[in-house]
């Protein structure tokens, strides 16, 4: 992942309120906020800045001296990430699955072995060390014990950075151990405006179909080239070709391919009761022409099978042929 060289324009106002007195600065920060709001971007900066040896007085990384190089090589001795991607797979398990399994928890193990992290010492005479965990949600229970037991008796120079998506998942007992803090989600016209100097064309169409997170409109440019596909073969209805449609909606991912369908049929379900688009603003027409047409019943049944499907996307099935039954269904749910 690109390492920052700054803070995103949304996050001015938390980066000046945690740089306050850097004396003062806690043993654990939560960073939580919804997803796609750059709160990830935004702790490996603030990790760099407090590891850097020449800061400014705003807190800022100088992005030159040997633990900045250090940080952007992702080498850095004092740093350490945990995230359910470091977990590997043992070695006697089958190679299809290791293709296929996703990890989606932080291991005790992962923890545990922060311990020999904890016991060195700095680098940098009187420096700090910094631990990441990023999503703090994916601790399964084991790992999560065991990460309290090291809030509750910090090591010194030692600062836990947690980043939450979805803070009810986390133990009330990590919480209360360390400062929270509520990212904020950018409004239309900060994002439109970043979005824009990154050079991001049609920004509005891509930021209504991604919620409102310019950060995951600026990461999945590729994805919208493809998109445009897909929306392009959606509007035939009836005359999608399914066998042709399915290899194409799976061709990222197959979870990338459902959400794609789901937003599609979203769409057609609110023109079909008067509403407005929200995720293709641009295809409102067709979407118009399609809820005309369309079966309610149908539609709504080819809603449940999609959310079935998405559930289903990690595990090693037939995706082609399950996101081909699907589109079959879908050409069924309009009349002529």
């Amino acid at each position: 992942m690109k390492i920052l060289d700054n803070i995103y324009p949304w996050q001015l106002n938390v980066w000046q309120h945690l740089n306050q007195d850097s004396q003062k600065m806690p043993h654990a920060l939560l960073l939580n906020g919804r997803a796609g709001t750059g709160k990830y971007d935004f702790a490996r900066y603030f990790s760099q800045s407090l590891l850097c040896a020449n800061n400014n007085q705003q807190g800022h990384a100088c992005g030159q001296c040997s633990s900045c190089n250090w940080f952007k090589d992702n080498s850095h001795p004092d740093f350490r990430v945990l995230s359910p991607e470091q977990d590997t797979d043992s070695e006697d398990e089958a190679t299809v699955t290791k293709k296929t399994k996703k990890k989606t928890q932080i291991s005790v193990a992962q923890i545990r072995a922060l311990s020999g992290f904890l016991s060195m010492s700095s680098h940098r005479s009187g420096g700090l060390r910094v631990v990441l965990i990023y999503p703090a949600e994916a601790l399964n229970p084991i790992a999560a014990n065991a990460l309290l037991k090291m809030l509750e008796e910090p090591a010194e120079g030692i600062i836990f950075v947690l980043v939450a998506h979805q803070l009810q998942r986390l133990l009330p007992t990590i919480i209360s151990r360390c400062q929270k803090i509520s990212m904020p989600m950018p409004d239309e016209d900060q994002s439109l405006a970043w979005l824009v100097e990154q050079g991001v064309k049609n920004a509005a169409q891509q930021l209504a179909y991604l919620e409102g997170s310019p950060i995951k409109v600026f990461n999945e440019q590729l994805q919208f080239g493809q998109l445009t596909e897909i929306w392009r073969m959606l509007a035939l209805g009836r005359k999608l070709e399914p066998s042709i449609a399915a290899s194409c909606l799976i061709a990222n991912s197959v979870e990338t391919g459902v959400i794609a369908l789901q937003k599609w049929i979203y769409d057609i379900v609110a023109m079909k009761f008067g509403r407005q688009v929200r995720y293709h603003m641009q295809h409102s027409n067709t979407l118009q022409v399609l809820a005309d047409k369309v079966n309610l019943s149908r539609l709504f049944d080819l809603q449940r099978k999609a959310d079935e499907l998405r559930k289903l996307a990690a595990h090693p099935l037939n995706h082609d042929l399950q996101m081909e039954s699907l589109l079959v269904d879908y050409t069924k749910i309009f009349h002529a």
